[in-house]
C-alpha cells in the first residue's frame, strides 16, 4: 500500500466517523424525548356554555402561544383551558386560529401562553417499524409517555394514517407523536374499536400544511365547521360513544355523607363492550358544577344488560350536592341525590 492509499483510507475513516458521530447527536434517548416534549404537552379542558366539562384531550404548542389539538376534542365547546403537564399554571382558550374539518385538526390560542413549540418532523420520511413515542393525557392520566413502532401507513381515499403501537386512550387525543429526534411526526387521534393495538396518528406534514394558511382567530363556538363536512376518519369508524349509558345515580353509606356512591352503566347495544370511561360531574344545589369524577370500569358488559358500579368522592362535594341528614347515624338504604349528578360516557370498546 502507498503512503497516498494509506492517507486516502485514513481521510475515509475519519469521514465515516465524522458521519455516524452527527447521526448519533441528531438521536435522543427515550428519556430526553420525554422530558422535552411534556415542556410542550398540554391537558385540555373543555366546558360547555354553562362552565360544566365537556371533554379532556391532549394538545401541544407548535407556535408561541398556539396549540395543535384534534377537532373533535374541542367540539361543542365555548371554552376551555390548557394545563402544561406536570405544571400548575393554567391557560385560557382564547379561540381557534385555524381548523382543517377533513383532518380533525384545530389550532388553538393560549391567552399569556409563552412556551417553547415541539418541532415538526417529516412524515413523508416514516418509516413501518420505526420506533415512535406518544404522549398525552390517556384517562385523565397527566403526562404518559409511551412507546412504540410504526406498524402500517394507511390510505383513506387520498389521505393517509400513521398506525402505531403506542398507547392511547381517551384523553389522548390530540397529543404528539414523536420519532426518535423528538420531532412530531403525527397527531394521535383514534383506536380502533375492537381491536387490539390498532392506535391511528394524523401525519405532521398535514398540520405543517395547515401553520401555512394562517387565520384569522375567531371564539371556539364561531369556528366549528359544519358536521356534513367529510373527516379522515370516517372510513375507520371512529370511537362512539352512542349505545352505553349512566344512570340511577345514589350515594350508599350512612346518613352522614362519606362520598360513596355507585350508578348504572346500561349496555343498549347488542355486542358486548367493556373500557368504559366515563364523567361523573356533580352540581350543588344551586346547579352550579363543584366537582367531575374520572370513572373507568374494565370488565364485560353483555349487549342489552347493565352492571352497577361504585365510586367515591369527597364528603364535602356529597353535602353541597345532598345536605346531610340529621342523627342519629345509622345505614340507610341508598337515596339520590337532592343536586344534579350528569354521567357522562366518553368511550368505550366493542368486543366479540
Amino acid at each position: 500500500m502507498t503512503q497516498t492509499t494509506s492517507r486516502w483510507n485514513g481521510l475515509l475513516c475519519g469521514v465515516v466517523l465524522l458521519v455516524a458521530g452527527a447521526n448519533a447527536a441528531q438521536a435522543q434517548s427515550a428519556q430526553e424525548i420525554a422530558k422535552r416534549a411534556f415542556g410542550s404537552t398540554v391537558l385540555l379542558v373543555m366546558e360547555d356554555a354553562n362552565g360544566q366539562p365537556l371533554s379532556l384531550g391532549s394538545g401541544f404548542f407548535v407556535r408561541d402561544g398556539e396549540i395543535a389539538s384534534n377537532l373533535h376534542v374541542v367540539e361543542g365547546a365555548v371554552r376551555g383551558y390548557a394545563k402544561i403537564v406536570g405544571q400548575k399554571a393554567k391557560y385560557d382558550i382564547e379561540g381557534v386560529s385555524i381548523v382543517d374539518p377533513e383532518r380533525d385538526l384545530v389550532v388553538l390560542i393560549a391567552t399569556g401562553a409563552r412556551v417553547a413549540a415541539l418541532a415538526l418532523g417529516n412524515s413523508e420520511s416514516v418509516q413501518v417499524g420505526e420506533t415512535v413515542y406518544a404522549v398525552g393525557n390517556p384517562q385523565g392520566l397527566e403526562g404518559t409517555f409511551s412507546q412504540g413502532i410504526v406498524s402500517s401507513i394507511r390510505d383513506f381515499g387520498t389521505d393517509k394514517l400513521l398506525q402505531i403501537t403506542a398507547p392511547i386512550s381517551p384523553g389522548s387525543s390530540g397529543g404528539p407523536v414523536l420519532n426518535g429526534k423528538g420531532e412530531v411526526v403525527g397527531v394521535s387521534v383514534a383506536t380502533f374499536r375492537g381491536g387490539q393495538n390498532l392506535n391511528f396518528a394524523i401525519p405532521s406534514n398535514y398540520l405543517k400544511t395547515l401553520l401555512g394558511k394562517g387565520g384569522t382567530a375567531k371564539p371556539l363556538s364561531r369556528a366549528m365547521p359544519s358536521k356534513s363536512q367529510r373527516s379522515i376518519l370516517a372510513d375507520l369508524g371512529g370511537k362512539s360513544t352512542e349505545g352505553v349509558i349512566g344512570e340511577n345515580f345514589t350515594y350508599d353509606g350512612l346518613s352522614l355523607p362519606d362520598g360513596n356512591y355507585s350508578f348504572s352503566l346500561v349496555n343498549r347495544l347488542r355486542e358486548p363492550v367493556r373500557d368504559i370511561f366515563c364523567l361523573v360531574v356533580f352540581y350543588d344545589l344551586e346547579g352550579k358544577p363543584i366537582d367531575v369524577a374520572v370513572q373507568r370500569y374494565n370488565a364485560l358488559i353483555p349487549g342489552g344488560l347493565a352492571k352497577r358500579i361504585k365510586g367515591q368522592v369527597d364528603e364535602s362535594v356529597e353535602k353541597l350536592n345532598n345536605p346531610t341528614r340529621p342523627f342519629p347515624y345509622v345505614p340507610d338504604p341508598p337515596r339520590r341525590p337532592r343536586g344534579r349528578v350528569d354521567i357522562r360516557i366518553l368511550g368505550f370498546q366493542l368486543t366479540d
